[in-house]
């Protein structure tokens, strides 16, 4: 089925949440690099001639060029016209998709559209409500919220991002994923369902509306069988979470598995889990520790890490790829699924990551774009078997996410509050958008050590001949 906006092709599958105003928002398609530079070093550069300074001057001058990035960007996300939107939008009064209950805001009336970060801010602190599902007015977000930077944003971004991405320390890592992860595990339960995998599922055809379940025991079966699991082998899986695919791959496939997470309840639970599953512990464990401290040996036939590279960091990346290698055999295998981010950003794109790094994710500051990712792997000693960009999928996840989360409103609320409710309702909804529209993504990744003596030959595919 297919539906028409504005002369748009709008297709209705059966496997996601379709959108209703695919709508583009402004972005670098009408940024100037350029510009932005020019002013940030000419700035300091105005300041000497005007005033009649020395040039002994400039280098003191420079840190001037802070206000001023922040401040063309700042004016960049709010006079900037979107580029190539071919959408019409509903064009309704701000208060038909949202009330405002605190009299501060009350400049946001009719069509003055509220900045995203203050619309979500105050709607956690209970200052503002919504008219109806936050997923169905989100997707109509063009229409009553701006995307432009606001302090609060700068502020987060100077004084928190950055420290934390310079920083990447044992104790920052493991008090960010405890305090994250070690919540409670009905808490993340009340979304992830009985399965408590926090990665991407896989949809088997987009014309079936498959359940949460289905989709992650699609993505179970797929890594085993494209890392090719043999009876006997040991397999480390690195930021195991709950324990899933470690418990999986031990039963069906019969490898030696071993996953390691910071969380205290996750290694408990995981640990849980191998019973339920009928493996024996001596098969199978789940470890708590640091990714730095995995022993570098025995080696293992296949390694694998599901989102869990991201909280590594992008000063450590490469360092972290460089330790894989050293634990992997010679002829073992690397699956790598890893959130990203893509090159052609719009606002909304940043705006939302620094939601995420704020109040989901924090310090999961290596989400990068594919070209990164694929340089790190290769400056490290890998060559690229295959990728997959799995992004379409991650949406059809996180809405079955969401749509569970909804159902589990009075639970969540009683134990944890309306604020941790209202937060991870507004992640789900705004992910699931986010990721059907190519904001963020995720890549599956497939790779080994760029070896002469590696047998490339037993890794060709049917694949390739799969018109």
């Amino acid at each position: 089925m297919t539906s028409e906006t504005s002369g748009l092709k709008l297709k209705n599958w059966a496997a996601i949440k379709n959108p209703p105003y695919p709508a583009e928002g402004a972005g670098n398609q009408t940024f100037s690099s350029y510009t932005l530079f020019g002013i940030v070093l000419g700035g300091p550069l105005f300041l000497i001639i005007y005033f009649r300074l020395s040039l002994l001057f400039y280098p003191f001058l420079l840190p001037l060029g802070l206000p001023i990035f922040a401040g063309y960007f700042y004016l960049s996300s709010k006079y900037s016209t979107p580029y190539n939107n071919k959408v019409q939008l509903p064009g309704r009064k701000i208060e038909e998709y949202i009330i405002i209950q605190d009299s501060s805001l009350a400049i946001y009336s009719n069509r003055n559209k509220i900045p995203m970060e203050l619309f979500f801010e105050n709607y956690f602190d209970g200052k503002i409500d919504l008219r109806g599902d936050a997923l169905e007015i989100l997707e109509s977000r063009h229409d009553w919220a701006s995307f432009e930077f606001t302090m609060g944003q700068f502020k987060f971004f100077l004084t928190q991002w950055i420290p934390e991405t310079l920083v990447h320390s044992k104790k920052q890592d493991e008090e960010q994923v405890r305090d994250h992860y070690d919540r409670g595990d009905d808490f993340y339960a009340a979304f992830l369902g009985p399965r408590m995998v926090y990665t991407s599922g896989i949809i088997s055809d987009q014309n079936k509306c498959e359940t949460l379940e289905e989709m992650q025991d699609n993505k179970l079966k797929l890594v085993c069988e494209r890392m090719r699991m043999k009876e006997g082998e040991r397999h480390l899986d690195i930021g195991c979470g709950w324990g899933t695919l470690v418990a999986y791959a031990a039963k069906h496939y019969g490898v030696d598995s071993t996953g390691i997470t910071l969380g205290r309840n996750q290694t408990q639970f995981g640990n849980n889990r191998i019973k339920e599953f009928g493996v024996d512990g001596q098969q199978a464990r789940i470890k708590c520790m640091d990714y730095r401290d995995i022993p570098r040996s025995p080696k293992y036939h296949k390694i694998t890490c599901l989102e869990m590279a991201e909280h590594v960091g992008v000063r450590l990346f490469t360092t972290f790829l460089e330790q894989v290698r050293d634990m992997l055999e010679d002829d073992g295998l690397f699956f790598l699924q890893i959130a990203g981010l893509r090159r052609t950003w719009q606002y909304e794109d940043f705006i939302w990551g620094l939601f995420m790094a704020k109040y989901i994710f924090p310090g999961a500051d290596a989400s990068c774009p594919l070209g990164w990712v694929i340089d790190k792997l290769e400056v490290s000693g890998f060559e690229i078997q295959s990728v997959d960009t799995i992004g379409v999928h991650y949406s059809g996840t996180i809405w079955r996410w969401y749509q569970n989360w909804l159902k589990n409103k009075d639970t969540i609320t009683a134990k944890y509050g309306k604020r941790w409710y209202r937060i991870w309702e507004i992640f789900l909804a705004w992910s699931t958008i986010i990721s059907r529209q190519g904001s963020a993504t995720c890549y599956q990744i497939v790779a080994h050590k760029n070896l002469n003596a590696f047998d490339r030959a037993e890794l060709i595919s049917k694949k390739l001949l799969s018109f």
